[in-house]
C-alpha cells in the first residue's frame, strides 16, 4: 500500500497512518459497509410500513455514516491522555442527559430513554458505556498507582449512579451490559476472589429481583423460556428468516421477514441477513466481529500501561458483548433485548456511540515505545 507519509513522518497525521491498527481499520470498515448493505435491504419494508418514505431510514443512515466515520477517525488521532480526557468530559454530558430523560424523556414502549432535542434524537445511554469504560478504568488504575487515591470506590460511586438511573428508565439490558463491563474491568484490576464471589451473588440477586419485580423482564424471560406463554411474534419471524434462508440465501430483496419484523432494520437485522443472504453469510458477519475483538486483545496483551489495559478491555468487551446479545436474541438463544448489531443495525445514537468507543479503542492499541503518554 502506497502512501505520502513517510516513516520520519512526525506529524499528528504521519504519527497516526504508522501506529494505527489498519486491519483493525478495515475490519470496521466492511461492518459499516454490510450494514449499509442490510439498511438497504431491510429498512424500506419497515418505513413504508409505519407511513415514512421506502428510503427514510436509507438517508439517515447516510447521513450519520460519514459523521461517524470521521468521529471515529478523529478520536483514534488521540494520546491516551486526550482520551482520558474526552471520557471524562462525554461521562459528564451523558450522565447529566441520562438525568434529563427521566422528567423530559419521550416515553417509547414504556421506557424514556430518549431526549428530542430539536429535529434530532439522542440515547444518552449509549454514549455513557464507552465514557464509563475509560472513566473507570482510569479510577482503576488511579488506585493501583496510589492508595491515597480511592479509585475503586468512586468508581463504585459511579456505576451506581448509573444503574440507578437505567432501572428508573428502564433499560435492565442496558444495566446488565454496564455491569458485565464494569465488573470484567474490576477483576481484572485486581479484586479479590470473595469479592468476586460476593458481587457475582449479587448480581444474579439483582436479576431474580428484576424478574419479579419489573413485568416487562417478567414477559421477556417467559416468553423466551416458554414462547406459547407469550406473544413471541418477532423472534417466530426471526426464525422463519433463518430457516427459509438456508445455506446461501434466497437472494438480495428476496427475503419476506422484513415485511412483517417490526425491528427488521434494528435489532432483528441479523434475521434479514440471514434469509437474504445465508448462513455462511452469518457466518461471516460472526467471523468479523471475533476478528475485530480477538485481534484488539492482541495488542493490548502488549501492553504494560495498566489504564490502557483496562481501558481497552473494557471497549473491546462491550463491542464484543452488544455483538452476541444482538444475534443471540435473534436466534432465540436468550430473552430479546433491544440492542443493536455494532455497525450493521440502523440506530442514530448507537452509531455514533460506537464510533467513540471504537475510535477510543484505536488510539489506545496504537504503537507506542514505553509505558504511554499518561502524565
Amino acid at each position: 500500500m502506497t502512501t505520502t507519509f513517510a516513516r520520519t513522518d512526525t506529524s499528528v497525521l504521519g504519527r497516526w497512518w504508522w501506529t494505527v491498527d489498519k486491519w483493525l481499520l478495515v475490519a470496521i470498515g466492511v461492518l459499516a459497509m454490510i450494514g449499509v448493505i442490510l439498511t438497504l435491504a431491510a429498512s424500506p419494508a419497515v418505513a413504508v410500513r409505519i407511513g415514512y418514505d421506502s428510503f427514510y431510514f436509507v438517508k439517515r443512515e447516510m447521513l450519520y455514516l460519514p459523521i461517524a466515520i470521521v468521529l471515529m477517525l478523529g478520536v483514534s488521532l488521540l494520546e491516551p491522555r486526550g482520551v482520558r480526557r474526552l471520557a471524562v468530559g462525554l461521562f459528564l454530558i451523558s450522565l447529566v442527559l441520562m438525568a434529563a430523560t427521566l422528567a423530559f424523556g419521550a416515553e417509547i414502549k414504556g421506557a424514556r430513554r430518549w431526549l428530542h432535542l430539536g429535529p434530532l434524537s439522542i440515547q444518552p445511554s449509549e454514549f455513557i458505556k464507552p465514557a464509563f469504560a475509560v472513566v473507570a478504568a482510569w479510577m482503576f488504575a488511579a488506585q493501583r498507582q496510589s492508595r491515597r487515591i480511592p479509585g475503586n470506590l468512586i468508581s463504585i460511586l459511579l456505576y451506581v449512579v448509573i444503574a440507578v438511573i437505567l432501572v428508573a428508565q428502564p433499560d435492565i439490558g442496558m444495566v446488565a451490559v454496564v455491569t458485565a463491563v464494569w465488573f470484567t474491568q474490576f477483576f481484572l484490576a485486581g479484586l479479590r476472589l470473595y469479592w468476586v464471589a460476593i458481587l457475582s451473588s449479587l448480581g444474579l440477586a439483582a436479576l431474580v429481583l428484576a424478574y419479579f419485580t419489573l413485568p416487562h423482564v417478567t414477559v421477556r424471560v417467559d416468553k423466551f423460556l416458554n414462547p406459547q406463554s407469550g406473544d413471541g411474534y418477532q423472534v417466530e419471524r426471526a426464525m422463519e428468516a433463518f430457516s427459509n434462508g438456508g445455506l446461501f440465501g434466497r437472494g438480495p430483496g428476496e427475503g419476506v421477514a422484513k415485511l412483517h419484523l417490526p425491528d427488521a432494520h434494528s435489532d432483528f437485522v441479523f434475521a434479514v441477513a440471514g434469509e437474504e443472504f445465508g448462513l455462511f453469510s452469518c457466518l461471516l458477519i460472526v467471523a468479523i466481529f471475533a476478528f475485530v475483538v480477538l485481534r484488539s486483545f492482541g495488542r493490548l496483551l502488549q501492553e504494560q500501561n495498566l489504564f490502557i489495559l483496562l481501558a481497552g478491555t473494557g471497549l473491546i468487551a462491550q463491542f464484543g458483548l452488544q455483538a452476541v446479545v444482538n444475534m443471540a436474541s435473534a436466534l432465540h438463544m436468550m430473552p430479546t433485548k433491544g440492542m443493536t448489531l455494532p455497525f450493521i443495525s440502523y440506530g442514530g445514537s448507537s452509531l455514533l456511540a460506537l464510533a467513540v468507543g471504537m475510535g477510543m479503542l484505536l488510539a489506545l492499541t496504537r504503537k507506542r515505545v514505553g509505558p504511554g503518554e499518561l502524565g
